[in-house]
């Protein structure tokens, strides 16, 4: 199962980017590819990253399933409450499945729909949800009380990582691994199974 997932930053990918997928491969379990690149671009580049040396079970599709299917991939990450999760995950039990989520309700769903993990947030103020107020204590307790792996997204650093409670999986981020060194993600790891 995961701990670091990464998640790019949404924008057509460059080689620039291929360099730093490469780098930093060692250090995260996964690598959510959420971008507005056409299915066919995006196969090709992950073609490319792939013949590279990234490893394919790093790499999760963002809902395209013809994409995951076309590249023989096998974790596959929705929006929240997608039915199209729901229904995947039930005619591909082979394949992880995983959701974003924001309340209880959709954890809950998940959970009964047996998919593998979700994402909850966000947990802390981040930059990409500015008007968002982060989930509150409680309502983050109750929801790891929630019997599926859940992973703690928004606003994670190497600040931030120290205050998450108990219970989460893991942790995904966009800012923080893609503006990482290798080196610093292997500290922040280290910080994360300090305190796990």
């Amino acid at each position: 199962m995961f701990i670091f997932i990464a998640i790019t930053k949404y924008k057509d990918l460059t080689n620039d980017d291929v360099q730093h997928f490469l780098d930093i491969s060692d250090g995260i379990d996964g690598l959510l590819f959420r971008t507005p690149m056409s299915s066919s671009d995006l196969s090709s580049f992950l073609t490319s990253l792939i013949e590279k040396g990234f490893p394919k079970s790093k790499i999760i599709i963002h809902s395209d399933v013809h994409l995951l299917e076309q590249l023989h991939l096998s974790h596959i990450h929705f929006r929240e409450m997608d039915e199209d999760a729901f229904s995947y995950k039930s005619t591909h039990p082979e394949i992880e499945v995983s959701m974003s989520t924001h309340s209880i309700e959709s954890v809950k769903a998940a959970y009964e729909h047996d998919l593998d993990y979700v994402f909850f947030g966000h947990i802390f103020k981040t930059p990409s949800k500015p008007n968002q107020l982060p989930r509150s204590k409680a309502e983050i307790q109750r929801v790891l009380e929630i019997p599926i792996p859940i992973y703690a997204i928004g606003g994670i650093t190497k600040k931030t990582i120290l205050q998450l409670p108990h219970g989460f999986k893991g942790i995904c981020a966009i800012s923080f691994f893609m503006n990482a060194s290798l080196q610093q993600i292997e500290l922040l790891r280290k910080e994360w199974l300090k305190d796990a």
